[in-house]
């Protein structure tokens, strides 16, 4: 998996692009929704192997878990831009599964779970895969993670962030003239 931190500037990245207003509710869910898939790590204590439908980088890393996770948040916390907030939810969820198939390690990402187990990667996969534990993040491993995350997580997320700064500037600089 990418880490905590890659995960958590893509939701922030989305919510800054497709939110013009920014409103701060749904930068944290988007934030929160990016990490959420995750927690299925908790499946590993219950004897769920990886392989399982409900295993790591299974369901809750598939298409179908970021709309459903989309649906509830809109309807729950949406209440005005309610395609907005899907759309940035449904995005940040599924972002975290797109950025772990571009990782190292594991063995796949079960992106059609529950119509197809099968689990995929993309053809790149130059982010290091994260060590699961504070103890083992705190490592040469977990530098190497972030010197990749930094690299193909963070500057491309920085560089649409400046564009979309420019762009909004650009705007306001062309309507003053008007």
């Amino acid at each position: 998996m990418a880490s905590i931190f890659g995960h958590a500037i893509v939701g922030y990245t989305l919510t800054n692009v497709i939110d013009s207003k920014n409103t701060k509710w749904l930068l944290i869910a988007a934030i929160f929704s990016a990490i959420l898939p995750d927690f299925d790590i908790i499946a590993f204590r219950f004897g769920i192997p990886y392989e399982h439908p409900l295993g790591h980088r299974g369901f809750t890393h598939s298409i179908l878990f970021a709309v459903l996770w989309a649906l509830l948040l809109m309807f729950l916390l949406g209440r005005k831009n309610k395609l907005i907030w899907f759309l940035v939810i449904f995005l940040s969820t599924v972002s975290h599964g797109v950025l772990d198939a571009m990782t190292s390690g594991g063995k796949g990402i079960g992106f059609l779970i529950p119509f197809n187990n099968h689990r995929f990667f993309f053809p790149f996969r130059g982010i290091q895969v994260s060590p699961l534990g504070v103890s083992k993040f705190l490592s040469e491993w977990g530098v190497q993670v972030i010197l990749s995350e930094i690299k193909y997580v963070f500057l491309p997320c920085f560089i649409i962030l400046v564009v979309r700064f420019l762009y909004a500037r650009l705007k306001v600089i062309l309507y003053d003239k008007i």
